[in-house]
């Protein structure tokens, strides 16, 4: 992996890794807590963002354990262990949450028709993105990473013409504030995982993986994964909470009124 981490360099990432740990863990119980401030129809969204932290948070804790593993400690620093550290635990955690965070969207939307079919498009396309790109990940042949990499920014150029094109009438149709909301909710998914092709690319453009840049794509993988599932469950929580407010008042109007 590397020759040598500094004290300091190893420290960051083991702390970054028991952060994000928390983190989910928090928002998992954030999520189910927050389930009845929601309607029915929209619980169904929080129980995939509580899914989405849980499942992260457990691989996180095998990447924890994995980087604790792989260090030994010397007078130099922190030195290879005979034990490689483990960042396919990544894939795996993405294999399954990135279709859940995709459901969640459609399902806070809740969608007059096609709701069900888009859901399965979109998830299809989220796990042929992840399963495309982890031979190309592991290779360290340039043209197969390339070759591979390509593949899987296929389904993830569906996903966000499907979320800018084929959403848009959705997004309008929404009440009040909720609308705000899922404009910036897509915002917010392209951003995050705008990080993971970067990384993916860096031996493609000659970075070498020194400890620095080990560091940095640990660090950054937390950051992304962190506002990636924390912060858009969040989001998705308050859209869901903004729709349940909006469809409480004109109850409540609608019985004054009689």
């Amino acid at each position: 992996m590397v020759t040598l981490l500094s004290p300091e360099q190893y420290s960051l990432v083991y702390n970054m890794f028991s952060f994000t740990i928390a983190a989910m863990l928090a928002s998992f119980l954030f999520f189910v807590l927050s389930m009845p401030q929601v309607a029915n129809e929209y619980r169904s969204a929080l129980v995939m963002s509580a899914l989405v932290v849980a499942v992260a948070g457990y691989h996180y804790l095998r990447i924890f354990e994995s980087w604790s593993g792989a260090f030994v400690i010397t007078d130099a620093g922190y030195e290879p262990s005979l034990t490689a550290f483990n960042d396919a635990y990544r894939y795996v955690d993405w294999l399954l949450t990135v279709p859940l965070l995709v459901a969640e969207l459609v399902a806070v939307l809740r969608l007059e028709k096609g709701g069900g079919a888009l859901t399965f498009r979109l998830a299809l396309a989220a796990v042929l993105m992840i399963v495309l790109g982890y031979p190309g990940e592991i290779s360290t042949d340039t043209g197969t990473r390339l070759l591979w990499g390509t593949l899987s920014t296929i389904p993830f150029v569906y996903i966000v013409y499907v979320l800018f094109t084929q959403l848009s009438s959705a997004i309008e149709r929404q009440p009040g504030q909720a609308k705000v909301l899922v404009r910036n909710i897509r915002l917010l998914l392209l951003a995050t995982w705008g990080f993971y092709p970067i990384v993916y690319l860096l031996p493609v453009f000659g970075a070498g993986m020194d400890a620095s840049t080990i560091v940095a794509v640990q660090v950054g993988y937390c950051i992304a994964d962190v506002a990636a599932k924390c912060g858009y469950g969040v989001i998705i929580y308050m859209i869901a909470r903004e729709k349940t407010k909006l469809a409480q008042d004109q109850v409540a109007v609608a019985a004054a009124a009689a």
